[in-house]
């Protein structure tokens, strides 16, 4: 229904950004990795997926294309809605899932939130010899860099994808001693994969 929308960026957060767009506003829940494409960015285009469901109605924005596409062929897969997806692609970039996928890396993916070991295989099964077709090749993207008061927004980010303020602050914890110089991004990527 939508392609995208271009517009300014009027609140950004590592799970959602407003767009205001002829004097509309949209909300569009993102992945970690459009946040870190919009970075600093005064106006962008975000590529939409639109879903209509009984309760909601709820538009996906990402920064790629090829980051929509593969969003589009995960929720092709029985069992894989619109937040697992996102989950997925803010625990990888669109290039590891199609990595993973070619590989055949189960238990690689099965680390996302929500994500069990049947439902990995399913995805790898179903998109094995789509995603190829379906994504090509991009080269890699550029990280958001490191600014005050990562820590925190790290914290909200994975409190707003559902996980527990204690578990998540401990894992934020480690990592920063691992890793003090790390962006959100790497952050939040790092304790999807640890909580």
């Amino acid at each position: 229904m939508y392609e995208y929308v271009t517009g300014r960026v009027e609140t950004l957060s590592p799970t959602a950004a407003v767009l205001e767009a002829g004097g509309i506003g949209y909300w569009l829940n993102i992945s970690l990795q459009t946040f870190s494409q919009i970075g600093d960015r005064a106006e962008v285009r975000l590529y939409t997926h639109f879903v209509v469901r009984e309760d909601a109605q709820v538009l996906y924005g990402f920064f790629s294309r090829e980051e929509r596409d593969i969003f589009r062929a995960l929720l092709g897969v029985s069992g894989v809605g619109g937040n697992t997806a996102r989950m997925i692609l803010s625990a990888f970039t669109a290039d590891e899932v199609r990595t993973i996928i070619a590989a055949g890396q189960a238990d690689v993916l099965k680390s996302v939130k929500g994500l069990g070991i049947k439902t990995a295989q399913k995805i790898i099964v179903e998109l094995r010899d789509k995603i190829g077709a379906v994504c090509p090749a991009n080269e890699a993207l550029p990280l958001r860099q490191a600014a005050d008061g990562t820590f925190d927004e790290a914290l909200s980010a994975l409190t707003m994808l559902g996980f527990a303020r204690q578990a998540s602050e401990k894992v934020l914890r480690a990592l920063r001693k691992e890793m003090p110089a790390a962006t959100v991004e790497e952050l939040v990527r790092q304790a999807l994969k640890r909580l």
